[in-house]
């Protein structure tokens, strides 16, 4: 498949910070009308995150040149020099000349309860980007995978990609919790792959009125993850396939898993791969993610990846895989 790819979607910063008491004990019931609080905390951590970001980030890991599309504050210096180190083109980012980069901020105390706060930020301006200017100067795209974003950023994109005849990608996720059915029709409809998890699609179903096989009449394929128990891949009119996990994954941390299965799926569709061979892909970059503590945090060689393709799946298909990743 050639072209550039367009990854269109969420760019943020989530900040962690664990207290080592219990809320509860500092919350007086009848009160709470007038709460005023402070904790001290024992630790910050800052991972970097957003659904477009953490898929360029898998695909150039992969050997693949993603252009990420999105919106981002003036404070992303630092987080755009990380991307670009492995290779990820952030050239054609819309930096926001008066908010910053959308970020998620969240205590956890010892039960496990938490007070977070998500803000927006530059997210919002995601809108005002259009695809053609970027189009124009990185190659006509393979296809625009339009993941979670501001809700008028992913319609604009997918609306553009309708009127220039781009193939598109739908990868609603969260969005399916707080969008209405005609915006989530409108973010399916005509997607030549449409990505959710299985919990997702009875959301996507009935939200919108469509049953699962009127789904599968408005899509190319629908690929469902399944959790440890693999993937499911649908057409219409034709045998579903499904395939396992990968072997032997040490599961530590889930933050991200989604988002690495879609690259390593979108880098072999890329690679012009059969769609098992495309969910293989993904399933072995997805255990490389849940192994590790924050969502751009594995590494691996390609010897590495060819070697968990083979454990899992077999000579074949990892001689396959070892003809596309680069080291």
């Amino acid at each position: 498949m050639s072209g550039s790819l367009l990854i269109a979607g969420s760019i943020a910063t989530d900040h962690l910070m664990s207290f080592g008491g219990k809320f509860a004990d500092s919350l007086v019931a009848d009160q709470l009308d007038k709460l005023s609080v402070s904790f001290l905390v024992n630790d910050l951590e800052i991972r970097r995150g957003g659904v477009g970001a953490n898929i360029s980030f898998g695909l150039a890991n992969l050997g693949l040149a993603p252009v990420l599309v999105g919106a981002v504050g003036e404070d992303f210096a630092d987080y755009r020099s990380w991307l670009e180190r492995h290779g990820v083109n952030c050239d054609h980012l819309r930096v926001s000349e008066t908010l910053h980069t959308a970020r998620f901020v969240c205590t956890t105390d010892t039960a496990m309860a938490q007070f977070a706060s998500f803000y927006p930020g530059a997210m919002a301006e995601a809108r005002e980007i259009e695809l053609g200017p970027i189009a124009e100067k990185v190659g006509e795209p393979a296809f625009v995978l339009i993941a979670p974003d501001d809700p008028d950023a992913m319609k604009r994109h997918t609306e553009e990609a309708r009127q220039r005849g781009y193939t598109f990608i739908s990868d609603p996720s969260q969005q399916l919790a707080f969008g209405d059915g005609e915006l989530i029709r409108e973010l399916v409809d005509g997607a030549a792959y449409l990505f959710t998890n299985e919990y997702e699609s009875h959301v996507l179903q009935q939200k919108t009125g469509w049953s699962a096989d009127e789904v599968l009449a408005r899509v190319g394929t629908q690929v469902t993850t399944l959790g440890k128990d693999g993937v499911r891949i649908q057409r219409k009119g034709e045998d579903p396939i499904q395939l396992p996990a990968a072997k032997n994954v040490n599961a530590v941390e889930p933050t991200g898993v989604g988002d690495a299965f879609r690259a390593g799926f979108l880098a072999a569709l890329a690679w012009d791969c059969e769609l098992e061979q495309a969910a293989e892909v993904g399933c072995v970059l997805a255990a490389y993610c849940v192994e590790t503590v924050g969502p751009q945090e594995y590494s691996f060689t390609a010897e590495e990846f060819v070697a968990r393709v083979r454990e899992s799946y077999g000579d074949t298909a990892a001689d396959q895989i070892a003809s596309h990743i680069k080291s």
